[in-house]
């Protein structure tokens, strides 16, 4: 093993958590869920400024980390969702948004080339928003006073709104973004091949 590879281990070690922190949230253990959501955070910027750092970038680096931030996010959704904490709505848009960009990831790689894993703007934002509403959720339950009572009231209904437009919007500026790009490489196969 070698130096560079930390942000690597660091990444599966996210996703390792995934299981344990979803689990300790369905038996309503929240300060512990609360704890591995926040080593799981605090990794995902350790092994992101690891790799700017000290250039320690790889390909299975680009593509896991997203998906760990997403297994996290996922589970977390479907588990808060179960237990009546956040409306379906709010959790139908969220997962169907990350369905809809991983099939269509999926089809263009198939299709096209390739794809480089570069979230726009929009996507970072909703990413998150995501991360703030979840732990500001999971705090509400924590019984740590008037800071998760402010959670709490934050978070129903504001965020599940603010979360549910971005949701809407980085989902339409990633089909339109991607779909812009699958034209366009369509367009360049074609006069190639003419």
């Amino acid at each position: 093993m070698t130096l560079s590879q930390i942000p690597n281990i660091i990444t599966v070690i996210r996703i390792l958590l995934v299981v344990p922190t979803g689990w300790l949230l369905w038996e309503m253990r929240y300060v512990d869920a609360l704890i591995l959501m926040s080593i799981a955070g605090g990794s995902d910027a350790l092994d992101g400024w690891l790799a700017r750092r000290f250039r320690w970038t790889s390909k299975f680096g680009a593509a896991m980390d997203p998906i760990a931030d997403k297994l996290l996010v996922a589970v977390l959704f479907v588990v808060f969702t179960i237990q009546g904490h956040i409306p379906l709505w709010v959790a139908i848009i969220v997962l169907t948004r990350d369905f809809v960009i991983m099939v269509g990831a999926g089809i263009y790689r198939l299709l096209f080339e390739r794809i480089s894993f570069e979230p726009t703007f929009v996507s970072k934002a909703n990413t998150a928003m995501q991360i703030i509403m979840l732990l500001m959720l999971l705090l509400s339950f924590c019984g740590f006073g008037w800071l998760s009572d402010l959670s709490g009231r934050l978070v129903d209904p504001f965020l599940f709104y603010v979360l549910a437009v971005l949701g809407v919007s980085s989902g339409i500026d990633y089909v339109i973004t991607w779909g812009q790009r699958a034209w366009k490489t369509g367009r360049l196969d074609r006069g190639a091949r003419n």
